[in-house]
């Protein structure tokens, strides 16, 4: 997709990257990085406002970057989107699928609309805008979907399981993908975040659907997005499959994996927000 030139300084050479969950967070540090590598940039998100924000940050921004509005619950609009964003710059190089909601709420308090919305933008939202792309990439023969999903896409804990179902079904389905569309050229990376100080917890749902609106332990103390997007864009040039970034929290990736009992164990002593 592109090279680095130097370990931890890729550069993209005119291809047209589409992100959603631009407006803040993780979304806005990955497209002000690669705003300053040359790529064309599509900024998706519900909230204009917040995306003309992040695009007046943008470097030459009037020939490189544009703004296209999208709810990831709303996928009757996908086909006119897609067709918008493929408008703008040519077809989609790469489409990052960053977009997606929290949830703070215990499973056995959390009601079923709630934990279907959780679902619908995180894990059917992903899944319709990536197959909206899907046929232009296999008729070019080239191309890279990067899927955000979490630490949570691997293991669980209180306090969210609707959150953690919605990533472990995204690797589920992306892992499947990967198997699929190799022959044609095209990567499929998914990003396994641990704490980054984003306001991802503040707008978590609660159980019966509201706003949690408040500041968890691990995003207040987490990496900051920008230090975030600068040590995940070598791993995508490298096209690799699963990416892990973030503090001690990523051990429990392997914990889980090599010592699950005991992972358990700890988990259950553990004070989550």
């Amino acid at each position: 997709m592109y090279q680095p030139t130097e370990p931890n300084l890729p550069v993209v050479i005119k291809k047209t990257i589409w992100i959603t969950g631009a407006s803040s967070g993780i979304g806005e540090a990955l497209a002000l990085e690669f705003n300053k590598k040359g790529a064309n940039i599509i900024l998706s998100a519900r909230r204009t406002e917040q995306l003309e924000r992040v695009m007046s940050a943008c470097v030459n921004a009037e020939n490189t970057v544009r703004i296209l509005p999208l709810d990831l619950s709303v996928q009757d609009d996908f086909p006119e989107k897609r067709a918008e964003a493929e408008e703008f710059f040519g077809g989609i190089d790469m489409l990052i699928n960053n977009g997606g909601i929290s949830q703070r709420a215990y499973a056995v308090d959390a009601e079923m609309e709630t934990i279907r919305r959780v679902m619908e933008v995180n894990f059917f939202g992903t899944v319709a805008l990536t197959k909206e792309i899907l046929p232009g990439m296999i008729e070019r023969k080239s191309g890279h979907i990067v899927t955000i999903s979490s630490v949570m896409g691997k293991f669980g804990t209180k306090y969210r399981s609707a959150y953690a179902a919605s990533k472990h079904a995204l690797h589920g389905y992306f892992d499947s993908l990967r198997q699929e569309v190799y022959e044609h050229n095209i990567d499929v990376t998914l990003v396994c975040p641990g704490f980054v100080r984003t306001e991802v917890t503040k707008n978590a749902l609660t159980a019966d659907g509201g706003k949690f609106d408040q500041m968890g332990d691990g995003q207040e103390h987490g990496m900051p997005p920008d230090e975030f997007a600068r040590k995940l864009l070598p791993k995508l040039a490298k096209q690799k499959e699963e990416v892990y970034i973030g503090g001690s929290e990523v051990l429990g990736v392997y914990l889980k994996r090599f010592i699950p009992g005991t992972f358990n164990r700890i988990l259950r002593k553990m004070k989550v927000t």
